[in-house]
């Protein structure tokens, strides 16, 4: 599978590229400026400039797959957290994609449950994720909790609604979004993660 990462270069989308780039998948990394070229490359990666903000056309001509990690950082939630990720969505669509793996976040539906300072962003997330729900493509929507930088575990807790709260390394909220790719189970579905005891493969052949 052709695997095209967005946001390839933040924290989450290094360990998507490294991991893809050391499977039988074929990945590009989407960066935003040159300057990023290097470092997708070193991990192994094909590179595509490409704004979220514009045309996408080319960054997807090619792929079978998209796996979304891009994120404004507080900076333009709606420019690239909505916006963008629905900019690339239809260009998924126009190219007939037929799998796009969101990397979403917990209390997307529910903003008002998360502290003020994440409530925009969580409006935005919940707005690209209903576009996605409504594309043509094959969709999985993952919505891990807060991350860490901690180790990656390979285990985690899966579920549609876990009811808790936790947290969760990025290294596994990575694993589970590349591991999702084939997996059945996971098509159309929306669903939480956070740190747990079931090795990823068997949380998600298990939702």
């Amino acid at each position: 599978m052709d695997v095209l990462v967005a946001g390839a270069h933040g924290q989450v989308g290094q360990h998507i590229t490294e991991l893809l780039s050391q499977s039988d998948h074929s990945v590009r990394g989407m960066v935003r400026d040159d300057g990023q070229v290097a470092d997708i490359e070193a991990l192994g990666a094909e590179a595509v400039v490409a704004d979220l903000t514009q045309d996408v056309g080319h960054a997807v001509q090619g792929c079978d797959a998209i796996i979304f990690a891009a994120g404004s950082g507080g900076e333009d939630v709606w420019g690239v957290d909505r916006d963008g990720a629905i900019n690339l969505i239809e260009a998924a669509e126009d190219q007939g994609l037929q799998r796009f793996v969101m990397l979403s976040s917990m209390n997307a539906d529910s903003p008002e449950d998360s502290p003020e300072a994440l409530r925009e962003y969580l409006t935005a997330k919940a707005e690209a994720d209903e576009r996605l729900r409504e594309s043509d493509v094959t969709y999985t929507i993952v919505r891990p909790g807060p991350l860490t930088n901690g180790s990656g575990t390979g285990r985690i807790e899966a579920g549609d609604e876990l009811g808790r709260d936790g947290e969760i390394p990025r290294a596994d909220v990575a694993q589970t979004l590349v591991t999702a790719l084939p997996v059945e189970r996971t098509h159309g579905r929306t669903f939480e993660i956070l740190a747990g005891d079931t090795p990823i493969q068997v949380a998600l052949e298990e939702l």
